[in-house]
């Protein structure tokens, strides 16, 4: 994609809550873009869910509100099929004016906790599921839009059914259409529990590769949803009575010479699988604020509702938090199946490898792994109970300290207290509209 053939395109970071930052630009910026000449400010990155600045943050009133350099990633410019007008995305990361990385930027978050992989001469290879939910959000709470065969509202979920999926062909025409355009490697749709709600499957591929991907999917199918007159939502709860969203991760680590690490030729894998599994456990209840990262993702997390709520694993098992999938020994991989979809996928990945790699490095060992239903298992280590209790462990949890830099956590702590005060603020009855499409 020739960028200076655009009349715009959009220079565009992630922010703490995985939210577009950035500028729309003329296509003669194409050429200013590799100097880092394209400028935003750092505080920028922190701002709360109605982007508005956190009111302690160092970023503005300690720094002055500085700018940082604005860098292209390795991503390739990609289009942007919801839009009228051709333009284009370019994914950008910011960094500090000598060059180095903003480390208050999620995605460079990503980026160093992947580089202790690649210190080994390991590769993670990520791969993503995720749920949305499409809504007719022109009333005063959110309902089933209509099937556009008929126009009557849908009046319940369609679990695995075929027919739902056709009756939003249109729909899902033109996303996997705009899918291939932006690089997305998106495969399987299933139609799942909720009303209106599905689920994406997405093809393999190096972990930071994983996340742009995500990251992007979200934009395009919220985008794509309001040009077929929906809205799409990956809020972790949209109906209180109905199925959540979530996102699964699965991932499994090459080393240099190509092989499975996970993989001992049987179907219980090896000494690093099983380290790995244990410090994602390990970290679980202090990351809780990444897998459920609103009030409403809370309401996702219920006993038996199909969303882990303890630490615990097992082998091709759903009712437990890491599942070790059947099928090929070659192909082990841990499914990591706690957040939510109104997650950052910059942060989720983040703490889930970083956990997965205190894990391997301190060579920690796994609680048994349960067989049944986990939902039953009344010893276990819980995620946090609600939203505030899980902003306080992250902000002083010693394995969180070993994933993310203290700028990070200090930045996501005070966004997160910052937005627990706005939203106490506000009736519960419209707290839907700020999450709808921003998360």
């Amino acid at each position: 994609m020739n960028l200076t053939d655009l009349q715009t395109f959009r220079v565009v970071a992630c922010d703490l809550n995985g939210q577009m930052r950035g500028k729309v630009v003329p296509g003669s910026y194409a050429d200013k873009l590799p100097s880092g000449s394209v400028r935003l400010p750092f505080s920028a990155l922190d701002v709360d869910l109605w982007g508005t600045d956190i009111v302690d943050s160092p970023l503005v009133f300690e720094s002055g509100d500085a700018d940082g350099m604005l860098f292209p990633t390795d991503r390739a410019p990609c289009p942007v099929p919801w839009l009228e007008t051709p333009s284009a995305i370019v994914p950008v990361t910011l960094s500090n004016e000598d060059g180095t990385p903003f480390v208050g930027d999620p995605r460079h978050a990503l980026a160093r906790v992947l580089a202790d992989y690649d210190a080994r001469g390991w590769q993670v290879i990520a791969a993503t599921e995720m749920e949305f939910t499409l809504v007719d959000d022109k009333g005063d709470e959110p309902t089933p839009p209509a099937d556009p065969r008929n126009g009557v509202p849908l009046d319940g979920g369609e679990v695995l059914s075929v027919s739902q999926i056709d009756a939003f062909a249109a729909f899902f025409d033109d996303l996997y259409a705009g899918a291939a355009a932006m690089g997305i490697p998106a495969e399987t749709v299933t139609s799942e529990a909720g009303i209106g709600q599905f689920e994406i499957t997405m093809r393999h591929g190096p972990a930071l590769e994983a996340a742009d991907n995500a990251w992007l999917f979200k934009s395009l199918v919220r985008g794509l949803a309001r040009k077929h007159g929906m809205a799409a939502t990956f809020m972790a709860k949209p109906y209180l009575d109905d199925s959540g969203n979530g996102m699964h991760v699965h991932f499994s680590i090459l080393d240099s010479e190509g092989n499975n690490v996970f993989d001992n030729g049987g179907p219980e894998g090896t000494d690093t699988m099983r380290h790995a599994i244990a410090g994602c456990l390990a970290a679980m209840p202090a990351s809780s604020l990444i897998f459920a990262p609103f009030a409403n993702s809370y309401d996702r997390l219920v006993d038996g509702a199909h969303a882990p709520t303890a630490a615990a694993w097992g082998y091709d098992n759903r009712t437990v938090a890491i599942r070790i999938p059947g099928g090929l020994n070659g192909a082990r991989r841990i499914e990591h199946r706690t957040a939510g979809g109104d997650i950052n996928p910059y942060l989720l990945l983040s703490a889930v490898l970083g956990a997965a790699m205190i894990g391997i490095k301190d060579e920690l060992e796994p609680s048994e792994p349960i067989v049944g239903n986990a939902y039953d298992v009344d010893d276990l280590p819980r995620l946090a109970a609600d939203w505030t209790a899980a902003t306080d462990i992250f902000a002083s949890d010693p394995l969180i300290s070993r994933i993310f830099d203290p700028m990070l956590i200090g930045n996501l702590v005070r966004c997160k207290r910052q937005e627990i005060e706005k939203f106490e603020q506000m009736p519960a009855s419209t707290h839907w509209r700020a999450l709808l499409e921003r998360v």
